[in-house]
């Protein structure tokens, strides 16, 4: 089907360049064709051309205001003004089918199936779901069918031609988008700057202890020291560290002793 698109994209340059030079019936036909071809479901180049909205003032009046219809319209706009208008082909009813669950779509992303239903005038779900599936396929809308809670879960879809009194919303909606981004930048700004400040704190901190560590550890040696005592010959272990029956404690002292254990001490 993406091959299909592509071939349609082509014949709506086609389309365009025959409409430069076509008027009158010629170019009511013309709009006609536009209407029905696949894969086109753009019209705002043609509604700027000079000679179709020429068509609003002429006995072509009607297939203008059906192009119109297409472009900025839905299903249910076309029912409405059914009497006015002229009839439509198969092909034309599910064009703009389609372009009516693209501007649901456009409103909320799960659309149920009763909203679809009455939107489309459609009569079953068969036919909705058949809709819906001609419609993926024709690259106008990604999603899928839920069954089970009967809605439509639309993924991607399509733009469609804005029409002029529109854009001032759109600009509107576009500067509130942009307030919000920087609201949001501000605050991640803000978040950044105190990371790095609690960065500081934490790396000042850590160089003090590791500063401050050898000469506590030098004051703490010294203070277990003076709660020690060593044994009279010298030696550079204090007596209190081992047993007073420990076979190491004879060979602390740097010159050789005999050493006799006693039932008190040691006697040398």
């Amino acid at each position: 089907m993406s091959a299909e698109v592509k071939v349609t994209g082509q014949n709506q340059e086609q389309f365009l360049l025959l409409a430069k030079s076509a008027k009158g019936a010629a170019l009511a036909t013309l709009i006609h064709q536009v209407l029905e071809a696949p894969g086109v479901y753009v019209f705002g180049e043609l509604l700027d051309m000079p000679n179709v909205r020429e068509l609003a003032e002429s006995d072509f009046a009607s297939t203008f205001r059906l192009l119109t219809v297409f472009a900025y319209g839905t299903y249910a706009d076309y029912l409405a003004e059914a009497r006015n208008l002229p009839p439509l082909t198969e092909a034309q009813k599910n064009k703009l089918r389609h372009l009516s669950v693209v501007t649901l779509a456009a409103k909320v992303k799960c659309i149920p199936y009763a909203v679809l239903l009455e939107a489309l005038a459609l009569r079953n779900v068969r036919q909705l779901e058949d809709l819906v599936i001609e419609a993926v396929y024709a690259d106008v809308l990604r999603g899928s069918l839920d069954q089970r809670n009967q809605r439509l879960e639309v993924d991607y879809s399509i733009g469609r031609d804005i029409q002029r009194q529109d854009l001032s919303a759109i600009a509107r909606t576009l500067q509130e988008w942009c307030v919000g981004c920087e609201v949001v930048l501000s605050g991640i700004e803000e978040q950044v700057s105190r990371a790095n400040q609690h960065k500081e704190q934490q790396l000042g901190l850590k160089q003090q202890i590791e500063s401050e560590a050898p000469r506590e550890r030098q004051d703490l040696v010294q203070v277990e020291l003076k709660g020690l005592s060593f044994p009279p010959w010298g030696c550079g272990v204090p007596a209190a560290c081992l047993p007073l029956r420990s076979p190491q404690r004879a060979f602390l002292c740097p010159w050789p002793l005999i050493v006799l254990w006693g039932v008190g001490g040691v006697v040398t």
